[in-house]
């Protein structure tokens, strides 16, 4: 059994078709990511619509920070909603100021504390100030680095938080040796796997869309980063999925 603790099915407009490869795959679990107001509130549909197997976050993505954070904050209180975010700071495009993506990551990390949600972070060229933000304001007990992309001395600073990694398709790469460094020095009960679908696909598929059905791929490049069994590292994935968002731990 996988869990893809992160997509997009809402972006892709082929949910279903999406579902049912993923089935086929042995994904039985998915985390339907939330990235502003109108994505989460689609989000929650889709999870509304597949209970059991999906789950929704709510979330302003970091590009949309100058939107504000009250759109999500009227969604809170729906059963299908296990965590906050896709949130945090990304300094490559700076689609919003940096402040506001500062103050809108600060007020989700409080979101979550607030709701007791997971907390799913995106961060991309701000780690200092994303480690900033999360001392100031206390790291909530269960809380993610979604489609993690540094290496062992980021990972280290993100275990020492008490927060997890999660590994995308860029595990496949071949330039990403410094996330599979991380992949290998992360304890087993920290990593969670993802696919980031619509986006990233792994190897050997790059080119073509991605979905959940191929998070295994996702999995087995962390078994090799580790030198552990592919079953393994579905077992502990499964389980600490379940564990970051509350989900029920047996199917």
């Amino acid at each position: 059994m996988w869990a893809d603790s992160h997509c997009h099915l809402q972006y892709e407009g082929i949910t279903e078709d999406a579902l049912a490869a993923a089935g086929a795959a042995g994904v039985e679990r998915v985390i339907c990511v939330g990235t502003d107001a109108s994505q989460s509130e689609k989000a929650i549909e889709v999870a509304r619509a597949h209970p059991g197997t999906v789950w929704a976050t709510v979330g302003l993505h970091p590009h949309d920070a100058v939107n504000g954070v009250q759109g999500i904050v009227d969604l809170l209180g729906a059963p299908e909603i296990v965590g906050i975010g896709e949130c945090g700071l990304d300094y490559h495009y700076d689609h919003s100021p940096r402040e506001i993506q500062r103050e809108a990551f600060a007020a989700q990390v409080n979101l979550a504390t607030e709701h007791d949600l997971a907390l799913v972070i995106h961060t991309r060229e701000a780690w200092d100030d994303t480690f900033a933000i999360l001392r100031a304001e206390g790291v909530p007990a269960r809380t993610v680095f979604h489609c993690f992309t540094g290496g062992p001395t980021e990972a280290r600073l993100c275990l020492d938080l008490g927060t997890s990694l999660s590994f995308s398709g860029i595990i496949t790469f071949k330039t990403a040796g410094d996330v599979r460094a991380a992949a290998a020095l992360a304890p087993l009960d920290r990593i969670l796997v993802e696919t980031d679908a619509p986006y990233l696909t792994p190897v050997p598929h790059r080119g073509t869309p991605n979905g959940p059905a191929y998070v295994a791929l996702v999995g087995a490049a962390v078994a090799a980063a580790k030198g552990a069994p592919v079953e393994e590292i579905a077992a502990a994935t499964w389980a600490n999925t379940a564990a970051l968002f509350a989900l029920p731990a047996a199917r």
